[in-house]
């Protein structure tokens, strides 16, 4: 089918999305980039809109419905990322489901008519946006970055140096089962000294 590759791409979003959500601590819900600013959402508020967003993107624009709460009862991080990994499986078992007239035929996207494989790429856009924020977030905290796509500055730096790909946890489960037991992410390898941009600073 012509676009698995959506698919597939939704699949390792949605992952990416809950890998981030880990790099943080539970006592950092009510951080946000400027404390004096509240244009700029805290982590919790980025969690929560993460997934009120999907799920009313998919239910109004994709006419997919999980049938569950987008929120999780209790609002901690470790409840979000149960609450979207289970959600999130969910969409994913639908979309695996739809035919390519589906993904052809128009929806409403706010106020104009796009195609159904237009808004999910759309809704990967949008996800991504929102996950590079925090990705921000992270290192204004000064935390270490596992990999997002490919190498960070705390896997070693520049693709170009062979810098390797280091994702905290080798599977979604283990991510849920290890952050639920206080957390055993992958360790990350010591700074080698190599440049982690194309333009280092003296």
């Amino acid at each position: 089918m012509r676009y698995d590759f959506l698919i597939e791409t939704y699949e390792t979003e949605r992952v990416k999305v809950i890998c981030t959500w880990s790099m943080f601590k539970d006592g950092d819900l009510p951080i946000r980039p400027s404390e004096t600013d509240s244009r700029g959402r805290s982590f919790h508020e980025q969690m929560v809109h993460q997934c009120v967003s999907e799920d009313n993107w998919f239910r109004t624009m994709l006419g997919i419905d999980v049938a569950a709460p987008p929120l999780p009862q209790q609002e901690t991080r470790i409840e979000f990322m149960r609450q979207y990994a289970h959600d999130s499986e969910n969409r994913l078992l639908a979309l695996r489901l739809k035919e390519e007239d589906w993904w052809e035929g128009e929806t409403t996207f706010f106020d104009v008519k796009r195609s159904r494989a237009w808004v999910v790429t759309r809704r990967i856009a949008h996800t991504a946006h929102h996950r590079g924020q925090l990705l921000g977030l992270l290192r204004m905290l000064g935390r270490d970055l596992y990999s997002n796509y490919g190498p960070t500055a705390d896997t070693g730096g520049l693709m170009q140096n062979h810098a390797p790909t280091i994702y905290p946890y080798p599977t979604l489960q283990a991510l849920l089962e290890g952050e639920a037991d206080g957390g055993r992410k992958r360790k990350l390898p010591a700074f080698g000294g190599k440049a982690v941009t194309e333009r280092p600073q003296p």
